[in-house]
């Protein structure tokens, strides 16, 4: 982690979909699932190369899963109908308890604590959390490179959002802000919010699988000299 950082700034990154990994105990349930596990439903392919740039670059703590969303997704609250996916769906209750006492809780705990830690420091936080997103889905052909997913009515989060989205673009990318997806919708960054409303400040990154690999040296090269540190 690079240690050259304002005092009272602290920069989290995270990445909830870096891989498609299945615990060896659940296999059972994805015995035939190996293409949806490969395909944008199981993980987001190319995130985990841009985690680990940022991370690398500016990053003060880092969290990454590489087990795959079909099991539980990390970017989803426990009461939403999508947090399992139908496999695990028709595992038992107790099944899906376990599932989510072992892998969703303690990772998220792990990005609370460290939250919590900064801000009894006084710290302001920066968490970038790093997605991708599939080109086409169903009949509708995505056209940005680029995402930058926040919550429109927390002022310092659109300036961030404005001000890395003019530096892409002059850098030459389609960069769009609250596409393909809402960033007040639920998500990781949106339950921190609820549970730090000062001193927090959360976006989602979505990059275009299309640019991966062919694009993917200076799309990453380009993500890390132009976040706002600023």
């Amino acid at each position: 982690m690079n240690a050259q950082h304002a005092a009272q700034t602290r920069w989290l990154f995270t990445c909830e979909h870096g891989g498609h990994d299945i615990p060896v105990e659940l296999l059972h349930a994805f015995s035939d699932a190996a293409e949806e596990l490969a395909s944008h439903r199981g993980w987001d392919s190319g995130a985990l190369q841009a985690f680990e740039a940022l991370a690398a670059a500016h990053g003060d703590a880092a969290f990454c899963a590489t087990t795959s969303r079909l099991l539980v997704d990390l970017n989803r609250s426990l009461h939403h109908p999508q947090v399992f996916s139908r496999r695990v769906r028709g595992l038992s209750a107790a099944a899906r308890a376990d599932i989510a006492a072992r892998w969703w809780q303690p990772w998220r705990e792990s990005v609370v604590a460290t939250i919590e830690q900064w801000l009894a420091q006084k710290a302001q936080v920066r968490h970038v959390s790093v997605h991708s997103f599939t080109p086409v889905l169903g009949v509708q052909v995505r056209n940005a490179d680029i995402g930058l997913l926040y919550d429109p009515a927390r002022s310092a989060e659109t300036r961030f959002c404005r001000t890395w989205q003019a530096r892409l673009r002059a850098r030459g990318w389609r960069v769009r802000r609250n596409y393909p997806y809402r960033g007040a919708a639920d998500g990781h960054t949106t339950a921190l919010r609820k549970h730090f409303a000062q001193g927090y400040l959360g976006v989602e990154l979505e990059l275009n699988q299309a640019l991966f690999p062919q694009r993917e040296a200076a799309l990453l090269g380009d993500l890390v000299d132009t976040l706002p540190r600023d």
